[in-house]
């Protein structure tokens, strides 16, 4: 079997161009050869509507999937609850998905909201949303025959593709820019496999990784050629979101915006809740996107109002956000604008205290993505855009300790003492 054609899942017709609508087979292609336009996977709903049902996600394992049958890779039926990765079928899993949603009553508190909830994808197995949607990439790319991952990243993507390739018996070669956080770096490094670091931004390490693609068909850049498979595993937010909520869905979401991808499926993974019958009414939810001030050409553009989404160079200290040139930055801007959300920037202080705030308040340690995103929900909360009467869901990607150095300058001892109760007591006031 060559690394591009290969059966897809039971319920996959193939591939489609968001732009033209012309159909592709489900093979490693990303781009329509006829307008240039992005390429997603075409599902047979009325299979899955017929295959599907509350009750058999709730009987499946607590990971993403459980929901293969909405996803474009891996057999349903070899799908286990013990996550058994030797049957025919079966996904690269280490474990993503099915992570806790928190209610927030003291955040929600502080930022004036009412009901608060946080998706708190800081607990997924290497500490990011992204293990979502590598699982999805490389169950594919293994069905496609690829032997080899790789990938450009700004640090949460590095980590899962080295980490599920070694867990597939993969090789991995992945790319970052040379001033990624340290910690990103050895929590890549140590999975053992070709870390390149690229003088440059990731926009720069990105449009290599386009380059290599064609120099090296044999290898599955996740991000380029088996995309739209890959993005496909950002949806499994909102399916969890819905689940958890009692097969609800809330009135307003708060997502992270780097590439735009993770928003736009976060949308398409609540309508297809609807379209399968799992959701008894159409769903209408506000999203809402959150940026670095540094990095923030989608904020940008819906601040002026304009669809053209202009390039930026990043200067943020949010490193996985620090896209300049978001591939669905323009669907990313759409959806929120017909949902009635907004995008909103934050800058680097804030961001650190967007940090700072959810952990003092709600225990939740999140890396700089985590910060804009709360920061930017205080933000709309102040500006009336996100509304105290509203159901709302902020999207907590990714881990604190891997951005430490953003916020070490900032928290520290309370006080140095010597080893004595007379000392403790002239240092610090607590309450007994």
């Amino acid at each position: 079997m060559s690394p591009t054609s290969a059966p897809a899942g039971p319920h996959i017709i193939g591939l489609r161009c968001r732009e033209c609508g012309r159909g592709y087979p489900a093979e490693a292609l990303h781009v329509c050869e006829f307008c240039f336009g992005p390429l997603e996977v075409d599902y047979d709903y009325e299979a899955i509507t017929a295959a599907i049902s509350r009750e058999k996600i709730a009987a499946g394992p607590p990971t993403i999937w459980r929901y293969a049958d909405l996803l474009p890779a891996g057999s349903p039926g070899a799908v286990t609850s013990s996550g058994g990765a030797s049957a025919p079928g079966a996904p690269v899993d280490l474990g993503a998905g099915f992570t806790p949603l928190v209610r927030a009553d003291r955040l929600a508190s502080e930022l004036g909201l009412g009901e608060l909830w946080l998706k708190n994808d800081t607990l997924n197995p290497t500490g990011s949303f992204k293990d979502r949607v590598v699982s999805v990439a490389l169950t594919r790319a293994r069905e496609l025959g690829f032997k080899l991952a790789a990938c450009a990243s700004t640090g949460n993507l590095a980590n899962s593709v080295a980490a599920h390739a070694a867990r597939a018996g993969m090789d991995s070669v992945v790319f970052i820019p040379h001033d990624l956080e340290p910690a990103k770096v050895v929590t890549t490094a140590v999975y053992g496999g070709k870390l390149i670091a690229v003088d440059g931004t990731y926009d720069d390490v990105n449009r290599l990784c386009s380059e290599l693609t064609a120099d090296h068909p044999t290898w599955a850049f996740v991000n380029v050629n088996v995309r739209p498979y890959y993005s496909e595993g950002s949806k499994t937010l909102a399916y969890e979101v819905a689940e958890q909520l009692g097969w609800e869905v809330p009135d307003h979401v708060v997502v992270p915006v780097a590439s735009g991808s993770q928003l736009v499926k976060v949308q398409k993974g609540f309508a297809e809740l609807h379209r399968v019958g799992l959701l008894a009414e159409e769903p209408q939810v506000r999203i809402s996107g959150a940026q670095a001030t540094g990095c923030s050409p989608v904020a940008t553009a819906f601040a002026e109002g304009t669809d053209h989404v202009r390039p930026q160079k990043p200067r943020t200290i949010a490193k996985s956000l620090a896209i300049g040139n978001p591939a669905d930055g323009w669907y990313a801007l759409d959806v929120v604008r017909s949902t009635g959300g907004a995008v909103g920037s934050v800058t680097d202080d804030e961001i650190v205290e967007g940090i700072r705030l959810l952990a003092r308040t709600e225990g939740i340690f999140a890396e700089t993505a985590g910060g804009v995103t709360i920061a930017t929900l205080a933000n709309l909360a102040r500006q009336g855009v996100v509304r105290a009467d509203e159901r709302v869901v902020a999207y907590i990607t990714g881990l604190g300790l891997k951005t430490i150095d953003a916020v070490s300058p900032h928290v520290g001892p309370t006080a140095t003492i010597a080893p004595t109760i007379e000392a403790f007591n002239q240092a610090a006031e607590v309450d007994s």
